[in-house]
Order: C-alpha cells, then structure tokens, then sequence
C-alpha cells in the first residue's frame, strides 16, 4: 500500500483555461485531497492558484500529467509569498499577525525572526503589516 504525501503548488493558468473544472477532476478522477491556500484571477483572465494536494506519488505524478494536458504551469516550490532578507529588519511586527508561526523569532537574544515556508497558509498578513515591504506576493 502507498503512502499518502502532501506537495504544495503553485499553477499558473493561462486566459483559456481559467473556467475549467480542473480541481474537480484532481478530486474525482486521480484521488487528491486538495487544500486551496490562494487563488487570483487577473483582468486579463489568467489565473493563479497555490495549493496543497494529498495523495500517493504515483497519483500527483498522474494528476500533475493530467494539469499540463491544459498548458497549466506548475511551479513544484508552492511560493506565492516570498520573504526578501535584504528588506527584512527584524522588527517582529509580523510575528504577531502571523497565525501559524511560520513567522516567528529564531532567537530570542537577537530577535532574528525566521520564516518557515511549510507553514505558511498564505493568509498575506506578513504583506499588509511589514513596514519595510520584506514579504511580498508572487502574484
């Protein structure tokens, strides 16, 4: 028996593919539990999605073939937050809006404040409390 494994995504849907039922099919037809962090569609009607898929390798491998069959991007490292530590001055102001510690403070002597990425519910708190622009949207 496989065991389940949990990828996190981002896709990038071209203006043709937007109105399709693709989640659906990842559902029904290839066994995914799927977890949606963010989804955005522009004026120009592309789309973007991060999210997160449960199942086996062999069924995510099958469902992301079964994806690009729509001329769907599909970025493996699931960024669609990205913290820039050039910007970052480890003021903490984030830590405190950031509901599942994927900001936190890495030491408490220095107050270095750590980003874990695998935590991160794409909730954009980060990106409208960050005095100094540190965290960013990747759409």
């Amino acid at each position: 028996m496989s065991t389940a494994v949990t990828k996190k995504l981002m896709l990038f849907f071209p203006r043709c593919e937007c109105e399709k039922p693709i989640i659906y099919h990842l559902v029904k037809d290839h066994n995914l539990v799927v977890n949606v962090y963010r989804a955005k569609v522009t004026p120009e009607e592309e789309g973007y999605l991060v999210l997160d898929v449960t199942g086996t390798e062999e069924d995510i491998e099958k469902a992301m073939d079964f994806v690009k069959t729509f001329n769907v991007s599909i970025n493996p490292t699931g960024k669609g937050v990205i913290r820039d530590e050039e910007r970052c001055t480890h003021c903490g102001h984030c830590v405190t809006h950031c509901p599942t510690g994927a900001l936190h403070i890495v030491d408490e002597a220095t107050r270095e404040v750590g980003y874990s990425e695998a935590k991160c519910i794409e909730c954009l708190a980060c990106i409208r409390v960050c005095p100094y622009g540190a965290c960013t949207s990747a759409f």
